[in-house]
């Protein structure tokens, strides 16, 4: 099942009893990615999202993983810090909205107090504060296994911090962490090294969107070769998985490309119904599909149960913000 933020009303972050439902409805789809979910106080750019940085955020996680593990299901936990994707109303009380670089997106962001309001300008963050963050995955991630996760999702896509880090509209840094492609990359290579010492290479996966132009990312001329110098680096740390985004259109050529550099699993997300799905992984183009609509469409009130026996009659459109 693919992350898709809920929106459920969440105080202070805190998952909540809706949550424990939700999910627990929903462990029959095998491996559910919780929804993104913010490592610190400065990565809670959206309205009514959980985090793993308190005590309470782990307790109230603690419940969903309990109810998603007795009902048969496995569960990794999305780590998403939001960057300039933010605004002020939506942020706990002092945190600033943070950024490789100080450029604001284009567009609007939904906020409880006061609706749709431009995104701010972020802050630009120091060197030092991007070996802190750095830290602070790490910290989020090992949160996320006391509370029972069986791994984490970092999200590198959908133009989130470590997204805006990739490109170079969004990255207009000039020490080590921007510039050429080695350099924007470093953060995250970063951040993979760190948090997959402290779990586990098998209990770390990566969400990736080369093409997405979700939340006022841009393309440019080096998008392939970046995505193609991902995958190799990754691939030395044996992660658990790369999650791609194939919607919207990803260059067959682009994810055969990532496919022969990366030997772990490659998980696909997109315009994908069964027939589709099936033909993509017996053709081994992928190793996993993942799904969304036939998940999270599935009313509270019911469980969530779908078999090989039973097409999809809509395709699977990828969350925009997952």
């Amino acid at each position: 099942m693919a992350p898709t933020l809920n929106k459920v009303h969440v105080p202070a972050g805190i998952p909540n009893e809706v949550m424990v439902n939700y999910y627990s409805q929903r462990a029959k789809a095998g491996l559910i990615i919780a929804e993104g979910t913010g490592p610190a106080e400065n990565g809670m750019g959206h309205a009514h999202m959980p985090g793993i940085y308190s005590k309470d955020q782990i307790a109230g996680w603690k419940k969903v993983t309990k109810a998603v593990h007795e009902n048969g299901g496995r569960i990794f936990l999305q780590i998403m810090h939001t960057g300039r994707i933010s605004h002020p109303a939506n942020m706990p009380a002092k945190a600033d909205i943070i950024a490789p670089s100080a450029v604001a997106a284009k567009g609007e962001i939904w906020t409880e107090q006061h609706g749709w309001q431009p995104y701010a300008t972020p802050r630009a963050m120091t060197t030092s504060e991007v070996q802190k963050m750095v830290q602070q995955y790490v910290k989020a991630a090992t949160q996320a296994i006391d509370a029972g996760f069986d791994g984490v999702e970092l999200h590198a896509a959908h133009g989130y911090l470590m997204d805006q880090f990739l490109h170079p509209d969004t990255n207009q840094r000039t020490d080590k962490y921007g510039g050429s492609i080695h350099n924007r990359v470093r953060f995250i290579l970063e951040t993979v090294a760190a948090v997959s010492h402290a779990i586990g290479r098998d209990r770390t996966g990566i969400r990736l969107s080369p093409y997405s132009q979700v939340n006022d990312l841009q393309h440019h001329d080096e998008i392939d070769a970046t995505y193609e110098f991902l995958a190799d680096a990754l691939d030395t740390y044996g992660l658990s998985y790369i999650h791609l985004l194939t919607e919207p259109a990803t260059p067959a050529m682009l994810i055969a490309g990532i496919r022969s550099r990366f030997r772990g699993t490659l998980i696909l997300n997109g315009d994908y119904d069964a027939i589709h799905a099936e033909q993509t992984v017996l053709n081994g183009l992928a190793d996993l599909i993942a799904f969304e609509n036939p998940c999270v469409s599935s009313p509270l009130s019911g469980k969530f149960e779908m078999t090989s026996s039973e097409p999809l009659k809509k395709p699977n459109y990828a969350c925009a913000n997952c």
